[in-house]
């Protein structure tokens, strides 16, 4: 992205914006009162939909290392484990923005089934969606 880390950085430092980067099939939702203040330690709570399922989802930031990086973990949800790592690299006067997703579905053998034949190319299309949304963002 042709912006400064900085400007960038604070733009997911402000939670709201998970809603504009979601795909709008997914119905996300913050639950938790605003403002939220993104920090090691803050809890967000929302609520989204998957194939007409409401799913609660709770969220702890464990690592805040502004304007470098910060680690969402899922406290509750869809997943057995969901750790989302966030790095921000500065390039020239622009911003290099990596997201790293750790995931596992519960259930075992059938989760890890569900998974290769499933999830991984949802997690990809929600990921994608979200890089055409930074990138017109901050075009």
């Amino acid at each position: 992205m042709d912006r400064p880390l900085e400007e960038v950085f604070a733009f997911f430092s402000d939670a709201n914006n998970l809603e504009a980067i979601t795909p709008r099939q997914l119905k996300f939702h913050i639950l938790t009162p605003g403002p939220i203040r993104l920090e090691a330690g803050a809890r967000i709570d929302y609520q989204l939909t998957l194939y007409g399922v409401p799913v609660k989802w709770a969220t702890l930031i464990e690592r805040w290392e502004p304007p470098h990086e910060f680690v969402d973990v899922q406290l509750r949800g869809p997943y057995k484990v969901w750790r989302h790592t966030h790095r921000f690299l500065a390039e020239g006067k622009g911003t290099r923005m990596i997201d790293d997703v750790a995931y596992e579905l519960p259930l075992g053998p059938l989760g890890r089934m569900v998974e290769a034949l499933w999830a991984r190319r949802e997690v990809a299309k929600i990921f994608a969606h979200r890089t055409e949304v930074i990138a017109r963002r901050f075009s």
